[in-house]
């Protein structure tokens, strides 16, 4: 048997073995082909809980979750969003929202308000304090920012950001086709 024989029938055997191989293995194969420190995603997440537990730190002690903050956020850009509207900008399922409504509601940072004219719609309001916790918390959020951007130049921080919409858009992008070509297939 030729060497290039011998080297074809090795790969063939190791794939078959892998096929056959326990979930642990193929897992164990799969991240010497992708350690950690070369996978984005990997990276975007890690990155994302350092910066939502130093964010946690900072205001928590104001007695706001990270779970609140970004329905805050939202509401403070637009107040008086319908509960779907707010899951949809936050991007979280309608129950979530809900839970973190009754939270902020019970905490007096929103009041929900039914819509008169379509009664299973309700709308959240900011109250004054939710409103006021703005000018608390925001600074501090700024600062969870600057911290972590602070070894990077301003055309760094440009470019980062450019990156990232270029990596959420063409995810986003191949996530419409698919759900157009499933749909397609549905139909």
């Amino acid at each position: 048997m030729t060497s290039l024989k011998k080297s074809t029938a090795r790969k063939k055997a190791s794939k078959a073995s892998l096929t056959k191989a326990s979930p642990a293995k193929r897992r164990a194969v799969a991240e010497a082909e992708l350690p950690f420190a070369d996978s984005v995603g990997y990276q975007v997440r890690a990155t994302h809980r350092a910066l939502q537990r130093f964010l946690q730190f900072k205001i928590e002690p104001h007695g706001i979750t990270t779970g609140m903050w970004y329905f805050l956020r939202a509401l403070w850009h637009e107040d008086g969003l319908t509960q779907r509207e707010l899951s949809n900008r936050v991007g979280t399922m309608e129950p979530t929202t809900l839970s973190a409504i009754l939270v902020m509601e019970k905490k007096g940072l929103v009041r929900r308000v039914r819509n008169a004219d379509d009664r299973r719609k309700w709308h959240i309001h900011l109250t004054p304090k939710g409103r006021a916790a703005k000018a608390r918390l925001l600074p501090l959020a700024r600062e969870v920012v600057d911290t972590a951007v602070q070894n990077l130049s301003r055309s760094e921080v440009a470019q980062l950001l450019k990156n990232l919409a270029d990596v959420q858009n063409s995810l986003n992008t191949t996530l419409a086709r698919l759900d157009g070509a499933n749909n397609a297939t549905v139909e």
